[in-house]
Order: C-alpha cells, then structure tokens, then sequence
C-alpha cells in the first residue's frame, strides 16, 4: 500500500520535511485557502504539486474538494457551483493528481464531542459521546423533535449529564460539535445550524440521496474524461445526527451508490474509523465486495459502546480487525497488478488516521485534534508492520 500522510499545507506545524522522516512517501492534501464551491484553479494546484514535489514526495491524493451545501441540497447557485466544481475535477486531473476524496454530509461533516478524551496511559484521543451530544442537541439547542431522535435511556442520561454542567463545559461540546474541525468545511452558530438541519431534513433520506447521485450523474463523466477518480468518504460518525439524513452509512448505501452510476470513476474511500463506528459494517466483507471501486484508505480503529458511543483507540487495537483489513486490501493491489493494471492503479493509498495526543505535543499551542505528529507517526509504524507481515506471508503463499 501507498503510506500517505495529511497535510494542511503551507501553514502545518507538521512540514513536508517531517512527513518524509516518518516514511511516507506520498501527501494528501486539499487547497485550504480557497472558498468552498469555488474553482480551483491550475496555477494554484501547481504550486501545491511543485512545493511537495521539491521535498521528494508526492500529492497522492486531494482531500478535499469541499462539496458546498448547495449542491447538496440542489438549491440557490447550485448550477454553478457545480460547474465551478467540474472545472476543478478537470484542473486537478491535467495537474496531474487524479484521486478526489469527497462526502457528501448534510451541514456537520467529522464530529466528536471531545477532542480530548484522556485514556488510562495518560494520552488524548477523539471521542463521540451519545449522552452528550443528546444534551446538545435537546437542552442547548433546543431543536424541535430532538428528544424523538434518542432512546428514553439515552434522553435521561443526557439530562442528567446537561444539568451536571458548568456553563464552560457546555461552551466547550458546543465549539466541538459545530464550530468546526480540522478538514472541515466551516462552522455555524447556533442560530444558523439550526436553519441548515431544517433545510437537510425536509429532503428526507431518499431526496437527499437523489441529490448525490444527481451530482454523480453530473460530474463522474468529467473524471472519466480526465482519467479522475472520485472516491466518496463515509459519515463520520454512520448514523444520523440531529436528525439529519445519512446516506454513505451502511454497505447497503454503498451498493446503491456504486449502482448509480456504475464506472470506474465512482469509487468509495474505506474510513475504517468511520464504516466500523457501526457494529453492523464487516469491514473486511465490505473491502472484498467494493475492493474494485476502493481507491483510497483511512486507517483507524475504535472502539465502540452499546449505545453508539466511541472512542478512537490505538490503530491495532479497537473492535475493527486492521489486520484482516490490510490482508483484504492489499490481497486487492495483488489482484491488480495480476490482472496487469498500470502500476499507478495497482496501488492503494492509505494514511494513519486520527493519531493519539501524545505527552510531549500536550502544551502545543497550534496542535490539531487527531492530527498530531506522534500520534500518526506511532500508529504509520504499527500499521507499516503490519503490511510487512502481511505482505511476508502472501509471498510465502
């Protein structure tokens, strides 16, 4: 596999220099700096290619063309910014970088509830906790319907954990909950989230998944054209939030997605963290059945709690099976490169993702949640091993 890394550009503590020492040899990374929904130009794609380039690696991967609202609700300047969005496909791919991860989340994309769960050995990670995103979203903001949304034990639990509350820990699980993350696509007010979620949930499940294949329909012509391949990134987390409908949850909505437009331009990216938030997703099942159309990797584990609950635990720990996963994938690359592909589709780019926040990055004051160096630098490692071994045995075999 491909070991790749996420960058934030010019502006990451974490430089170009550094990704090379931990051994990855290609990049990921998205053109931050422009406005969501408009175009990104070839000058500006250029730069950002020939400034990765300078320091021996490669840009395997943009992550992301950031999908505005528009789109995905077919409202307003839909129109144009989805031509806006073609013409980037188009630039990126003459640019010479063909992989496009993408999602397709209605108004929140990632979200956790705390940025900085302490685990027994003293480090941080990422967690989504149900009780309190349930006190969010019924006693702070207060949406109509909400208590609807959660189990009668869920509803109690997050009273309970509301009225226990200082005001600056509400404060706080607001800021993480829709004040924007790393990668993300913005922020919102309380005032203005609310107006965006009622926009989402009169589409519906079914109308909302309308309006992506809509906008498959629309732009997988241009990749294939180009030779683009656009790879979609599941919900993070794969259940609905505040009601809102989910779409890329399930192996199911995978096949329908996969079905809509059926050419080698539509493909998914495999979040382990994200498709395995849910008991239900068998990952290794899944990669067998969609490993034709998988074109991109996160490798993350978690660990998960009977009422949805997760954290982000070490990547070969957790409930996924990272070993079974890397053993499917790259079993994949051997069947491209059996069938004779170019080696430049042989190879499935994957990155270490969401890392612990390790002792000596704790007083960092620019550090991003999930994207410390240490973290992703142990968790590369571990996985590195992994694809070793793996790779050791199918020789063998």
């Amino acid at each position: 596999m491909i070991e790749t890394w996420r960058w934030f550009g010019p502006s990451d503590s974490i430089t170009l220099r550094k990704i090379k020492q931990a051994g990855a040899s290609g990049i990921v990374t998205s053109l931050h700096e422009v406005a969501t929904g408009d175009v990104w130009t070839k000058e500006d794609i250029n730069a950002r290619k020939e400034m990765i380039e300078a320091e021996g690696l490669t840009w395997e991967v943009i992550e992301s063309i950031p999908v505005h609202n528009d789109i995905k609700t077919r409202s307003r300047n839909y129109r144009q910014l989805i031509e806006n969005y073609k013409q980037s496909v188009k630039n990126a791919a003459e640019c010479g970088v063909y992989t496009i991860c993408y999602n397709f989340m209605p108004v929140v994309d990632w979200t956790r509830t705390n940025l900085m769960y302490q685990l027994p050995n003293q480090s941080h990670a990422l967690r989504f906790e149900m009780s309190d995103f349930a006190a969010y979203d019924i006693f702070m903001l207060q949406r109509e319907g909400a208590r609807e949304s959660y189990s009668a034990a869920v509803v109690a639990k997050a009273e309970q954990v509301f009225n226990a509350m200082p005001e600056s820990a509400r404060l706080m699980l607001e800021k993480n909950i829709i004040a924007g993350l790393p990668g993300g696509e913005g922020s919102y007010t309380r005032d203005t989230i609310k107006i965006a979620i009622e926009e989402f949930i009169t589409l519906g499940t079914e109308g909302f998944r309308e309006n992506l294949f809509a906008f498959l329909r629309e732009v997988v012509p241009i990749a294939e054209e180009y030779g683009a391949r656009m790879c979609i990134h599941p919900d993070d987390p794969p259940f609905s939030l505040f009601g809102l409908p989910r779409v890329v949850s399930t192996a199911e909505d995978a096949r329908k997605l996969l079905a809509a437009y059926p050419s080698d331009a539509n493909g998914l990216t495999m979040c382990a963290g994200s498709f395995g938030a849910r008991g239900d997703n068998d990952l290794v099942q899944m990669v067998k059945e969609f490993c034709e159309r998988i074109y991109f990797v996160h490798l993350r584990n978690v660990t998960r709690e009977e009422d949805g609950s997760f954290y982000e635990s070490d990547h070969l720990d957790g409930d996924n099976d990272m070993v079974g996963l890397v053993e499917a994938l790259m079993s994949e690359e051997k069947r491209r490169r059996n069938q004779g592909l170019p080696s430049a589709l042989c190879g499935i780019p994957m990155r270490p993702d969401h890392g612990h926040l390790l002792e000596d990055e704790l007083k960092q004051a620019d550090i991003k949640p999930g994207y410390g160096y240490m973290g992703r630098l142990k968790g590369l490692a571990e996985l590195r091993g992994v694809m070793h071994a793996v790779s050791a045995l199918m020789k063998r075999s």
